[in-house]
């Protein structure tokens, strides 16, 4: 790591290094010396594939943000010797370079309602923050990253081209996709709607991409890699996506699987909290909506991957796609059966 090293004023006194985290897109190092605690991080430029546009990204929020809301903690990378936001090193990749928060955490499984709340409440707070920025400035750094027409219509090509034997394996979840073809139709009127807003928003909204304190209060929101113009189901889809059940998408156990109703009431406060004046109505109306809206999108790409030969996500054992297209069905399907629950609880929690 020398040249890393070199390029930040990190030789020194020879620094400490440990691998950090369990990120699967990029690698994370703790770096410690005598003039600080850091996190280290190469960029994966196969995923991302214009690093210099989330340099850019983040850039803008930062300048922004230090400019209009100064007392929002923002982390900023920090910047090489020769002033750059990331470093580049010929042979070895684009690297970048935080503080490191003294006393914070990150959680990698939602295990408490306070949890869910806290970072529905740290998400809607970032896009709140950023509501008067001008959000056609920033760059794409995953072109159609959740836009379900196009995901749609690639397994309508894997229907007419993937691999017959697994067509014919897959004919229940096929012809559920396909009668919930609705929650596509519903999408597309929102990319017409005038009610629906682009915003600047995260597009990774797991829970370990919160920063939380030693008493399990959020901090601020991290990796922001994914941020460009969206909309709010994306944000709001991919909690209820990874908050709501117990199980992950890789359970096997279907039983396991549940909407657990203080969580969903969690999700709808936190990010309430922060976001209620920024919504429109039609958008609050649409809360769960972008729960299935993640759900589908989710087991429409697990599905059209396995039966394209698992040629993106790659498969750790036979016919692993489409177990987790199957679990992620029976998720949006348990959605779907408490959706009228569901809406109770939010009109009761206003």
């Amino acid at each position: 790591m020398e040249e890393i090293f070199s390029a930040y004023n990190l030789l020194q006194d020879h620094p400490e290094v440990e691998s950090f985290g369990s990120g699967l897109i990029n690698q994370t190092w703790r770096i410690k010396n005598s003039n600080g605690d850091f996190i280290l991080q190469k960029i994966n430029d196969t995923v991302f594939k214009q690093p210099e546009a989330i340099a850019s990204n983040v850039k803008m929020l930062a300048d922004y943000l230090s400019a209009k809301q100064p007392d929002y903690l923002f982390i900023e990378p920090i910047n090489t010797k020769s002033n750059e936001e990331i470093a580049y090193i010929p042979g070895k990749g684009y690297f970048r370079l935080y503080p490191f928060v003294k006393n914070s955490h990150t959680i990698s499984a939602v295990e408490k309602p306070q949890q869910a709340y806290e970072a529905a409440r740290k998400f809607g707070e970032f896009t709140h923050m950023l509501s008067g920025f001008p959000v056609d400035n920033l760059q794409i750094t995953l072109p159609d990253f959740h836009n379900l027409t196009l995901r749609f219509q690639q397994f309508i090509e894997a229907l007419n081209n993937g691999d017959k034997k697994r067509i014919q394996q897959s004919h229940e979840l096929i012809n559920f996709i396909s009668a919930n073809k609705n929650i596509v139709d519903t999408y597309k009127k929102i990319l017409h709607n005038p009610s629906f807003k682009l915003r600047v928003t995260h597009h990774d909204t797991k829970i370990s991409n919160v920063l939380f304190n030693q008493d399990d209060k959020g901090l601020c929101v991290i990796d922001l890699d994914t941020v460009m113009p969206g909309y709010f189901i994306s944000d709001v889809g991919d909690m209820m996506r990874t908050y709501l059940s117990p199980a992950s998408e890789e359970e096997k156990d279907f039983h396991k699987i549940e909407i657990r109703e203080e969580y969903f009431t969690s999700i709808w406060e936190g990010y309430m909290s922060e976001m209620k004046v920024e919504l429109s109505t039609e958008e609050k109306n649409h809360f769960i909506y972008a729960g299935k809206f993640m759900i589908y999108m989710q087991a429409i790409r697990f599905l059209t991957d396995h039966l394209n030969n698992d040629i993106y996500y790659g498969a750790k054992y036979k016919d692993h796609n489409l177990l987790r297209a199957s679990n992620q069905v029976v998720l949006l399907q348990r959605l779907m059966e408490k959706e009228t629950k569901l809406q109770s609880l939010m009109q009761s929690a206003i």
